[in-house]
């Protein structure tokens, strides 16, 4: 049997010789009524509360489950983001590398030809410094025949010597004082 508050403030009893008295049992039973309801009263918003609860605690396993997922997609994200980020520092070190790389062999070919290019201007320089001597000497050679071609003349004063003289000493030329002079 379920008890309601009205049922208890309801409730009648037989009577019987000498039973309770009227007056407290209703008085009795007016308060347990009152108390009953509050109960009831209490029970009702408990469980009205206990369903809010319940809704709240979903909502709250349902936000808790999508941060979970947003967390999970944050991590995958970032760590994804590490990677490529790696990789792409990887790839901009090797690009410098290369780069770099190629610089030095440029610089290596450069000097590489500047030193032919010294190389072949020493040989130039030999064979000119060897012509210009060739034809010094062939210059002096010429000179040294035109002064023996010309005899000296037997007659002739002492003065004039002396200058002819002078004049054989000067074509006496330093072929080391001519190239100093040239180069």
């Amino acid at each position: 049997m379920k008890f309601t508050s009205f049922g208890i403030k309801s409730q009648e009893f037989d009577l019987s010789l000498r039973g309770y008295n009227k007056d407290q049992v209703k008085t009795f039973l007016e308060k347990l009524a009152a108390e009953f309801e509050k109960l009831a009263s209490e029970n009702e918003q408990l469980k009205e509360d206990k369903k809010e609860l319940k809704n709240r605690l979903t909502e709250f396993k349902k936000i808790e489950k999508n941060l979970q997922k947003t967390l999970i997609k944050a991590q995958e994200s970032s760590s994804k983001t590490i990677e490529d980020t790696k990789k792409q520092t990887a790839l901009m070190i090797k690009e410098a590398e290369f780069k770099s790389e190629q610089i030095i062999n440029k610089a290596n070919e450069y000097a590489k030809f500047i030193r032919d290019s010294v190389s072949i201007l020493k040989e130039e320089k030999e064979l000119l410094i060897a012509r210009l001597k060739a034809m010094i000497e062939t210059q002096i050679e010429l000179l040294e025949l035109k002064v023996e071609k010309n005899p000296e003349p037997k007659a002739v004063d002492n003065t004039a010597k002396r200058d002819e003289n002078i004049e054989i000493e000067n074509t006496q030329i330093n072929i080391d004082d001519i190239m100093e002079k040239l180069i």
